[in-house]
């Protein structure tokens, strides 16, 4: 849980502000994001293999 308490004269926008970078660092969306598309590791090495392989060919002539 988070706490966030609140300045004498503080605006809530300031104080939604701090909030929402605090929650930010806990990093609680990025691990509910990437829980919910899950996908087994023997497509996600593929996927890094077609990955791997269209950048080879996209920018590996660079240099010639």
């Amino acid at each position: 849980m988070l706490i966030i308490s609140i300045k004498e004269n503080e605006s809530i926008d300031k104080a939604l502000k701090r909030f929402k970078k605090k929650f930010e660092k806990t990093g609680v969306v990025k691990e509910l994001r990437r829980r919910s598309a899950f996908e087994k590791p023997s497509i996600a090495r593929r996927k890094e293999m077609i990955r791997a392989a269209y950048k080879q060919t996209t920018y590996g002539n660079i240099n010639n």
